[in-house]
């Protein structure tokens, strides 16, 4: 009978001996209670390692072999006892190094350190002892298996992360292959939603992969437009890097030494995407092309020499980039990025120990964070001194207790339920998600405030977060209280990966006024997706405009508030409001709601404007510059006389500025009927741009007081303050 492997890695919190004592990291007693039966204790003075487990099996001793990881090409005979715990005092040197099988009557358990402290949903590879295509794998296993792959993948409550140790002695992870990464010879890694791929050196050439592609389900594969939720960061990638996606999808920080013909290869030209979100890269051989994507926003990437056409049909920004295409009407290359600080990640240092890299804040830009040997200019913290790590079945008790506590959150992959907020109430604080991670209000009537809360304060950064909804609430996420004044410009706010859904999944009926608003100062936001869902599991149509109602999808009352990326589409309102002074946003797509039933039920401006405005400056704004602007109306769900007046709305001011705007129609019976403030013309006759408007001649909007969330929404359970 072969023996049956049961994975029990434990989700309770890691337990070190770094001396001569142990620390736990779990903050919950009734959970250490609960699962202190299996574990994995390290003595740092003695070196040895102790495991200890609940009862299984029926007869004989329990068996002991040990593999250097958990995919560990040999495992080695260690022991085998009779008694229900065994100490290894000769382990490997490494001691994360140390993946140990009791097995006992055909059935296996497996203990690690690693597991410990991430838990289920973390997998991790070394290279050092397992075969080059062992994850490659995995990975591509669970996509064809767990339903990441098909259109039933897009509403799994499964996350996931794939963490690559570094290569060692020359070898890599490229299981080798030839042609485009969507063909079969290529042995790509297929990565599917709610999936990261991570290289866990200092920098990205630690880490080197095959090919990675992204395979669409609609269309027979040539449609990607639904190609959402996955990432990937921190690795080389050394044949066919084909990411063929759309929202909220995030390529960071990469060395891309080998790419086909197309970023988004589906075998042929026969394709469309509908946009994504490239940062902090570089391309050594070949320039990308990324035909068939409707727009996408490239950031602080590096090109090989060249300023042609890379693709793309309606709008591409490429910012702070080296080797742009040259500026044509679709194509936006913008000198530098004004100011940045790159997402948090995950790595292992040079004392084997797990960190986290914050890098610092930039001004002005251009080209990669990162060298071939530096990881750039930032500050390491320890994981497990600094941070707590979070795992599936966590509460926002249990986050918010660490947060208060001077803890830094790290999401593991996973469906984190909430009955109240995410609290984040002090300076510097970081929450950052791996695998997509979610927090999502649970239909329970103890929240009715939001996922998020942060309150205003310097340096916080969110990154890699889902915000869900199952319930009717104020804000999903809200950054400083209503009327925050600090300043932040020495140390501002971070909103990195961050996306909100709106319906989709639950089947009761919610109402949301806003999905994000960002009341305080000095906020920078580097790529968002903010979705009232077009679909889902539930009934569209009509029923859908009733059932997940939601007004605005970002609202911006801060100063000085700048945006790279932006993604929000399906709102019922004002999609975008800014508020504040000094905004600026590069690259806006978005979709007006393509189910509003009649038009009636969707005018603007005191219902003397048909839809709303996808981007409005209030007329109190003085001052704002935005570029790269583009919205597409579907209006499919309607009675067939739905249009929508702008696109874009802003004050005739001499100091509101937006420019590169764009709009078309791709399905239903309605129009946009102007690009912006009355001028540009109307989708019924094909695409329409405005270079760039500024104090014109179009008409200013009427005067409205807008429908602001008020300070009845803080939560009572927490003492909101600004000290």
């Amino acid at each position: 009978m072969p023996t049956k492997t049961i994975s029990l890695f434990t989700a309770f919190a890691c337990m070190l001996m770094l001396c001569s004592f142990v620390i736990s990291y779990s903050s919950d007693k009734k959970e250490q209670e609960n699962k202190i039966e299996q574990r994995i204790v390290y003595n740092k003075k003695k070196h040895s390692i102790k495991l200890s487990w609940q009862a299984f099996g029926s007869s004989g001793n329990y068996v002991v072999t040990r593999g250097g990881s958990r995919l560990a090409s040999d495992f080695v005979l260690v022991g085998s006892t009779s008694g229900l715990a065994f100490t290894d005092s000769k382990p490997n040197a490494d001691k994360y190094e140390n993946y140990y099988k009791i097995t006992r009557n055909a059935i296996t358990i497996i203990l690690s350190l690693e597991n410990q402290i991430f838990g289920d949903n973390i997998y991790l590879y070394d290279r050092k002892f397992e075969k080059a295509e062992t994850a490659r794998n995995e990975i591509n296993s669970h996509f064809s298996s767990i339903g990441l792959s098909g259109s039933n993948g897009e509403w799994t409550t499964k996350r996931q992360a794939y963490y690559f140790k570094a290569n060692v002695d020359g070898q890599t992870y490229d299981p080798g292959g030839s042609g485009s990464a969507s063909s079969a010879e290529a042995n790509s890694i297929e990565l599917g939603f709610y999936a990261h791929i991570g290289g866990l050196g200092k920098v990205p050439s630690d880490v080197k992969l095959g090919s990675i592609f992204t395979r669409p389900h609609l269309s027979g594969g040539a449609n990607a437009t639904c190609t959402f939720w996955r990432s990937v960061e921190n690795v080389t990638v050394m044949r066919d890097f084909a990411w063929t996606v759309s929202q909220s999808t995030s390529a960071r920080r990469m060395l891309i030494e080998g790419t086909s013909k197309y970023i988004s290869d589906v075998g042929n030209t026969n394709f469309w995407g509908s946009g994504g979100f490239i940062a902090d890269t570089r391309y050594t051989l070949s320039r990308p092309n990324w035909g068939g994507q409707q727009q996408w926003y490239t950031r602080n990437t590096i090109f090989p020499s060249g300023s042609g056409a890379m693709g793309g049909a309606y709008n591409m920004v490429w910012q702070g980039c080296i080797n742009p295409p040259e500026a044509d009407n679709k194509n936006s290359p913008v000198p530098t990025t004004p100011v940045i600080r790159e997402k948090p990640f995950l790595f292992i240092d040079k004392d084997g120990e797990y960190k986290v890299f914050v890098p610092t804040w930039q001004k002005d830009r251009i080209g990669v964070s990162w060298s071939s040997t530096d990881i750039g200019e930032g500050k390491i913290q320890d994981l497990l001194t600094h941070w707590y790590v979070a795992k599936e079945g966590d509460t926002d008790v249990e986050i918010n207790r660490a947060l208060k506590s001077g803890k830094n959150i790290f999401f593991t992959p996973g469906h984190y339920s909430l009955n109240a907020p995410i609290q984040v109430n002090r300076t510097d604080a970081v929450l950052l998600g791996a695998g997509i991670a979610s927090v999502t209000l649970e239909p329970t009537e103890k929240n009715t405030w939001g996922c998020i809360y942060a309150d205003d304060k310097d340096g916080i950064i969110i990154a890699g977060l889902l915000m869900d909804s199952f319930n009717s609430t104020t804000y999903q996420v809200r950054i400083g209280n209503e009327g925050a004044g600090a300043d932040h410009s020495a140390n501002p706010i971070l909103l990195a990966d961050i996306t909100c859904r709106v319906g989709g999944v639950q089947s009761k009926n919610i109402q949301i006024h806003t999905s994000m608003q960002i009341n305080s100062s000095h906020v920078v936001g580097d790529h968002f997706w903010l979705w009232r869902a077009d679909h889902g599991s539930q009934r569209g149509g009509s029923v859908r405009w009733v059932r997940d109602r939601c007004k605005n999808g970002l609202i911006v009352t801060g100063n000085d508030v700048t945006l790279y990326g932006l993604f929000a589409e399906h709102y019922q309102e004002y999609e975008v409001l800014w508020l504040g002074e000094r905004g600026r946003t590069y690259f806006l797509q978005n979709e007006p709601p393509y189910d509003a039933p009649n038009q009636a039920s969707w005018s603007s401006q005191g219902s003397r404007v048909d839809g709303y405005a996808s981007f409005k400056v209030a007329n109190t704004v003085k001052e704002h510059y935005s570029i790269g602007m583009g919205s597409y109306a579907v209006f499919t769900g309607t009675d067939g006389n739905v249009n929508n007046r702008n696109s874009f709305e802003i004050p005739n001011s001499p100091n509101v500025k937006l420019e590169k705007m764009c709009i078309t129609r791709f399905s239903g019976p309605g129009n946009i009927q102007n690009v912006i403030n009355g001028v540009g013309g109307s989708t019924a006759t094909g695409v329409k741009r405005v270079a760039s408007y500024n104090n014109g001649t179009g008409t200013q909007p009427y005067n409205e007081e807008f429908d602001l969330p008020n300070r009845q929404s803080y939560p009572v359970y927490i003492v909101m303050d600004n000290n």
